[in-house]
């Protein structure tokens, strides 16, 4: 509006002060146009004096990274595609036929934990102080097993760790003498026998849970300091027919898997006991890396 005021009081047409304008616009860009060549001859100059390798390096590094990354990104979500597509379809589907929700048939269906090691010992007591058998019905988290219960059980789970201990084998994935601790909380130390179930070759079912990672970090190996943060990566890829052995008090039991499936974490009618069956089930957090869902490797007790 400034220029307009002043080409009127100098009694200056529009069109003049138009081309004036033009002019200047046009003078300013030519130099613009100067000055960006000026730089870019001094940054030519500057790479030019740089070694070659740093110039080839200022190109390939940033491919390099975006190489690593993506190698990262497959690494993580390969195992996870893996899973869905091979392991997945060849679980159980066998699902619970009845009229009733089935949050309401496990609200009903409680699990009750049997005596431990000696008869005084217990999951806890009851709301009037008597020692007695305990009504289960929380949910699990298998990342840490203190944090699979809640309120006091996860302390009640820390008090209850019991001497016995004894070991897994299984050929199929290259484990051998696998720890397998009845209680406690610590999955990086040991697998771990959830208190209450079966032991080895009796009526009923242990029930053992063990850590999982992404599949490239299995190293079971009783050299791996580490072997329990991995142990039970590939525990779903087992087949009908493969064998697992648990050992204890120096006799071996031979189970053979008879079925896999995925359940649910609140899903804790997999502690449940069938005396009328010798049993052994392997639970781990599926897919491999991830705490999403649990599967559950079953097998039966080969008595021959």
């Amino acid at each position: 509006m400034g220029l307009y005021r002043r080409a009127i009081a100098k009694n200056l047409s529009l069109e003049k002060l138009e081309k004036k304008i033009s002019k200047k616009i046009d003078k300013l860009q030519v130099s613009k146009k100067i000055e960006t060549k000026e730089e870019g001859a001094r940054v030519g100059k500057i790479r030019s004096r740089l070694p070659r390798v740093v110039r080839w390096g200022a190109l390939i590094l940033p491919v390099i990274f975006i190489g690593v990354g993506l190698f990262l990104l497959g690494n993580a979500l390969i195992p996870i595609a893996t899973y869905y597509t091979s392991t997945l379809p060849k679980l159980s589907q066998n699902k619970l036929i009845t009229p009733i929700p089935r949050e309401e048939v496990l609200d009903i269906t409680p699990l009750v934990i049997v005596k431990t090691e000696s008869n005084s010992a217990v999951l806890g007591s009851n709301s009037s102080g008597s020692s007695g058998p305990v009504i289960l019905d929380t949910q699990l988290d298998y990342t840490n097993l203190s944090n699979w219960f809640e309120d006091d059980r996860s302390q009640i789970l820390k008090e209850i760790q019991n001497k016995t201990m004894y070991t897994l084998d299984i050929p199929e994935l290259e484990i051998k003498n696998a720890y397998v601790k009845i209680g406690g909380t610590n999955l990086e130390q040991s697998l771990i026998a959830y208190p209450g179930t079966a032991l080895p070759g009796e009526r009923g079912t242990p029930v053992i849970f063990g850590h999982s990672v992404l599949r490239q970090f299995y190293n079971p190996s009783e050299k791996n300091s580490r072997r329990y943060n991995s142990i039970f990566s590939y525990i779903m890829t087992l087949e009908s027919g493969d064998e697992i052995f648990l050992t204890h008090a120096d006799a071996q039991y031979r189970y053979v898997v008879r079925d896999k499936t995925e359940v649910k974490p609140e899903d804790t009618y997999i502690l449940a006991q069938q005396y009328d069956n010798r049993r052994l089930k392997l639970v781990t957090c599926v897919p491999e890396g991830t705490y999403l869902r649990r599967g559950v490797i079953t097998a039966e007790l080969v008595t021959n």
